[in-house]
C-alpha cells in the first residue's frame, strides 16, 4: 500500500454505528484480476477501482473483502480502491468509553474494526484521517493536525501521518478531550489529549520531553513530525484491551500515564513504528527493545542494571518454565507478543551489551534505526548487524538467547561485568 485516506463519521449517541469512506492507494506488483482487503463487520455499500464501479465485491472468511475490478490492473500500476461502508464496528480493537466516546487501538488487528486495509505489519503506508463528530466532541489521530471545520452541528477534524505506518499502529480517539499543545526543542508539535475522566498530571506530561530527549540520545533523532499522547478514560465495559499502546507518533494510554509506560511506548516509535518488523515472528524487535529502554531509563536515574535489574529478573526467570520454552525469534503461533519477550528479551539485550561493550551496542542501535528508518526488517538482520558492528561472532550468543528454549550457558548468561549472585 502507498496511502490510506480514511473518512469516518461517528456520533457517540449512536455508539454502535460508524459511517466510513476509505480510499486506498496501492501498487500492483503483478497483473491483478482480483484483490482483497481486510475489514471485519460493516455493510459495504459500494466499491470503486480507479473511479469505476467494481465488477463485483463479496465477503469471505472472518475479515476479507474480495474485489473484482472492472478491468485487469496492470503489473506495476498504481491504483485506487474506494470503499463506502457503515454499521457496527467490530469489538476487536474498538473501545467504548464510559462517557460515550470511542477509541480504536489494539494489537495486532485493530485496523480492521474501522477501515479496510491490508492488515499486515510489512505493508506500511502514509495515512490521512478525516473524522466528523458532533459539536463538543474531538477526534484525535496519528501525525499532525490539519484544518478543523464546522457545519450543521458537526465538527470535522483532520490528521495526517506523513511517514509510512503499519496498520495496527493507526488510531482514532473520539471524546470530549482536553488538548494540551507544546513543542519539542526542534519545533516538533507535542499534542497531549485527555478524556474527561483521565488523570492530568502536569509533571508527567512535562517529563515526556525529557524522555524523548533521552531516547533520542540512545537511538538517534526522534523519527516523526509529531509527538505526544492520547489519554483515554476507562472502557465502559472493562475487558481485554491496551493499558498502553505505541500508536504511531502519539501513544495511547488508559486513565493516565507516568514515566515507565511513556518510556516504553515512545521507545517503540523507533523500535516497531519507524523500523517495523517483517512479520509477527519478529515481535522481539519491538517489545524486547522497548522493554530494555525502561531499564536504560532506570540506569539514567541511577540504577545499577547488573546487580539490580539483571540479577533480580534472571533469578525469577530461571524458575519459569514458560520463559525457558519461549524463543525470542519466532516464538510460535499465539506467542507472538508473549510476556517472555519483555523479560527474557530485555535480559538478552543487557547481556548483548555486556558482550560487545557500550560503544558497539549503542552504535548498533543507532545504525539499526537509521538503516531501516520507515521500513521493515527482521530479527536475523539485527543479529547480522550486531556481529558486523562488534566484529564478533555472535552466532552462539543469539542461538542461546533468541533461538533456544533453555537457560543460556554461563558464557552467554554472564558476559563481561555480569556475574551470578553470591551465595
Amino acid at each position: 500500500m502507498a496511502h490510506y485516506d480514511v473518512r469516518i463519521a461517528y456520533d457517540p449517541a449512536r455508539t454502535d454505528h460508524l459511517d466510513g469512506d476509505t480510499t486506498v492507494t496501492a501498487r500492483a506488483t503483478r497483473p491483478l484480476d482480483r484483490l482483497s482487503l481486510d475489514l471485519k463487520g460493516f455493510t459495504v455499500a459500494s466499491v470503486t477501482v480507479n473511479g469505476a464501479p467494481a465488477r463485483s465485491f463479496s465477503r469471505s472468511g472472518e475479515h476479507k473483502l474480495d474485489i473484482v475490478p472492472a478491468r485487469r490492473l496492470a503489473g506495476g500500476a498504481t491504483f485506487t480502491v474506494r470503499v463506502k461502508y457503515a454499521g457496527k464496528p467490530d469489538a476487536e480493537g474498538r473501545h467504548t468509553l464510559a462517557d460515550g466516546g470511542a477509541n480504536a487501538a489494539g494489537e495486532p488487528h485493530s485496523a480492521t474494526s474501522w477501515y479496510p486495509s491490508n492488515d499486515h505489519p510489512s505493508d506500511k503506508a502514509t495515512f490521512a484521517l478525516t473524522a466528523t463528530v458532533p459539536d463538543g466532541w474531538t477526534a484525535i489521530g496519528n501525525g499532525r493536525p490539519g484544518p478543523t471545520t464546522a457545519a450543521r452541528g458537526t465538527t470535522t477534524f483532520r490528521w495526517n501521518e506523513d511517514r509510512p505506518m503499519a496498520t495496527y499502529l493507526s488510531t482514532v480517539a473520539i471524546d470530549r478531550f482536553t488538548v494540551h499543545r507544546a513543542q519539542l526543542p526542534d519545533g516538533t508539535p507535542l499534542i497531549t489529549a485527555y478524556s474527561p475522566d483521565a488523570t492530568i498530571d502536569p509533571a508527567a506530561e512535562a517529563e515526556q520531553q525529557d524522555i524523548l530527549a533521552f531516547l533520542a540520545s540512545k537511538f538517534g533523532p526522534y523519527p516523526f513530525s509529531s509527538a505526544g499522547a492520547i489519554v483515554v478514560g476507562m472502557p465502559k465495559d472493562p475487558g481485554p484491551g491496551p493499558i498502553a499502546l505505541e500508536t504511531q507518533s502519539r501513544p495511547t494510554y488508559s486513565g493516565g500515564f507516568f514515566d515507565a509506560p511513556v518510556v516504553h511506548e515512545n521507545a517503540h516509535q523507533w523500535f516497531g513504528d519507524s523500523v517495523s518488523f517483517t512479520d509477527w515472528r519478529d515481535g522481539c524487535l519491538a517489545e524486547c527493545f522497548a522493554q530494555y529502554a525502561n531499564q536504560l531509563w532506570e540506569e539514567h536515574k541511577g540504577s545499577d542494571l547488573d546487580t539490580g535489574f539483571y540479577a533480580a529478573e534472571l533469578a525469577g526467570a530461571e524458575d519459569d518454565p514458560v520463559y525457558r520454552a519461549t524463543k525470542l525469534y519466532d516464538p510460535g503461533a499465539g506467542k507472538e507478543l508473549d510476556s517472555a519477550l519483555y523479560v527474557k528479551g530485555s535480559l538478552m539485550l543487557h547481556a548483548l551489551r555486556r558482550t560487545v561493550g557500550d560503544d558497539a551496542f549503542f552504535t548498533t542501535l543507532r545504525r539499526w534505526t537509521a538503516d531501516h528508518a520507515y521500513g521493515n526488517a527482521s530479527f536475523p538482520q539485527f543479529e547480522a548487524l550486531a556481529a558486523q558492528v562488534s566484529g564478533q561472532n555472535l552466532t552462539g550468543f543469539f542461538d542461546a538467547w533468541a533461538h533456544g528454549t533453555t537457560i543460556p550457558a554461563n558464557q552467554y548468561l554472564y558476559p563481561g561485568t555480569l556475574a551470578p549472585l553470591a551465595e
